[in-house]
């Protein structure tokens, strides 16, 4: 079937109202509707107004993925699935492969950023990095890659960690043993924890 549309009106900010003859209005952005040719009197197909309703959800979803990325990094699925709550599956996929494909997402980038921030400004260790980064739909491959580099500087973080946190809570009563428990909560293993509290308390001791 064809639909005449009777009006193309203002609605809300860049939103006009399109009326039809015979059919419900649909609400789309003015960009969409100039892009597709939508005015008074033109005569659309419900495949012309299917497609504009499609446009206009991608446009949408696009420009909530950008303002999310304005914020900070996203991955491919972290993205699909912030944008899921609110539009279609086919819409997410097309705006996450979009912006994949313009290099605005990119898993590799985004598992390096948190690797480092996770590891270097948060001093978690890695059991507890890598659970976060599974947790925002990253590969075991691209943890692993990122995690990696980080290798070396393991013991140093954690012996940082203890200094900046728990000092103070070691002379506590049990206290070293919550220190090691709050420690492990924080992604370190008991063997490299039990290094650095040996080290701290030599340190400790030579003072």
């Amino acid at each position: 079937m064809e639909y005449k549309v009777e009006s193309a009106s203002e609605y809300k900010g860049d939103t006009l109202r399109i009326d039809f003859d015979g059919c419900e209005p649909i609400f789309i952005n003015k960009n969409v509707a100039a892009e597709l040719g939508i005015r008074a009197g033109k005569v659309l197909s419900e495949e012309d107004i299917s497609e504009a309703v499609e446009k206009n959800e991608f446009r949408r979803a696009r420009e909530r993925a950008l303002y999310l990325l304005d914020e900070r990094d996203y991955g491919y699925a972290e993205m699909f699935k912030k944008l899921e709550k609110n539009y279609p599956e086919e819409t997410c996929y097309a705006v996450v492969n979009n912006l994949a494909g313009l290099g605005l997402i990119d898993d590799r980038r985004y598992s390096e950023r948190l690797a480092e921030y996770l590891l270097t400004r948060k001093l978690w260790g890695k059991y507890r990095a890598r659970e976060e980064m599974r947790s925002r739909g990253l590969s075991r491959e691209l943890i692993d890659e990122a995690l990696s580099q980080y290798d070396d500087g393991a013991q140093e973080r954690l012996t940082e960690l203890i200094r900046k946190k728990y000092m103070r809570k070691l002379s506590e009563e049990n206290g070293v043993k919550k220190v090691k428990a709050a420690l492990a909560r924080q992604g370190y293993g008991f063997d490299e924890i039990n290094a650095a509290l040996e080290g701290v308390g030599e340190e400790e001791e030579g003072e």
